[in-house]
């Protein structure tokens, strides 16, 4: 580990003590910690952006998509509570970075990219940087994976205007889902959406957040995220 992924791991230890009162955690699992250390940052950057590499700060990769901060990706990874026998569904693969840490954590990670190019270059990436348990997707991820449902944890990196049915009918009874909400470009909520064993749903605000939108579908009505729901 060099002094700048050291600098990275304090600076997201600190965000946890800071972030506290709001995500009801002042520190991460140190399992997460772990998946954070063994994932190499610099391999999912752009060249341009390599000095800023282990910064704890979004950056860009192309497209209009972003590269999360280390925070958030630790934040949101920590949040579902995964197992080594999870099999996680992520929504946004944008350069893979997200998927590899889960990977590290998880039996198996499947991953949706709605931008061809950018799924493609995160297969070839994660492929050649020996991630086998991740599967990448290219499509819209609006919808989820039905194929491979139900899951045990969904993780989405883009933000929505609401929670779209179809991933919550796609998790597991028990697990859990982290996803923005809000309108683009401005406030965002990272909610903590948790499915009950008798398939209640209930939503929790954890902390403000500012993600690239999640390209949405016309056929589904919106779940409430500011009331316990059952279903």
């Amino acid at each position: 580990m060099n002094n700048k992924q050291k600098c990275m791991l304090d600076t997201i230890r600190q965000e946890a003590k800071f972030t506290a009162s709001y995500t009801g955690r002042e520190a991460f699992d140190e399992r997460v910690m772990q998946a954070m250390q063994a994932v190499d940052r610099e391999e999912f950057v752009s060249k341009d952006y390599i000095d800023l590499a282990f910064e704890n700060g979004p950056l860009p990769i192309g497209h209009g998509q972003t590269i999360s901060q280390p925070f958030i990706v630790a934040l949101m990874t920590d949040l579902v509570d995964i197992t080594t026998e999870s099999v996680v569904l992520e929504i946004g693969t944008g350069s893979g970075y997200q998927a590899a840490v889960l990977s590290r954590l998880v039996r198996q990670v499947f991953t949706i990219e709605r931008i061809p190019q950018l799924a493609e270059s995160a297969r070839q990436r994660l492929k050649a940087l020996g991630y086998e348990n991740i599967e990448v997707r290219s499509g819209s991820g609006y919808h989820g994976w039905k194929e491979k449902a139900p899951f045990d944890a969904i993780v989405v990196t883009a933000a929505a205007t609401h929670i779209p049915q179809s991933l919550v009918d796609q998790l597991k009874p028990g697990a859990r889902m982290v996803i923005p909400l809000g309108l683009p470009y401005m406030y965002q909520e990272l909610m903590l959406v948790t499915k009950s064993k008798n398939g209640a749903i209930h939503t929790e605000s954890v902390l403000g957040v500012s993600f690239v939108p999640l390209v949405m579908a016309d056929d589904e009505a919106p779940i409430n995220p500011h009331s316990n729901q059952s279903r």
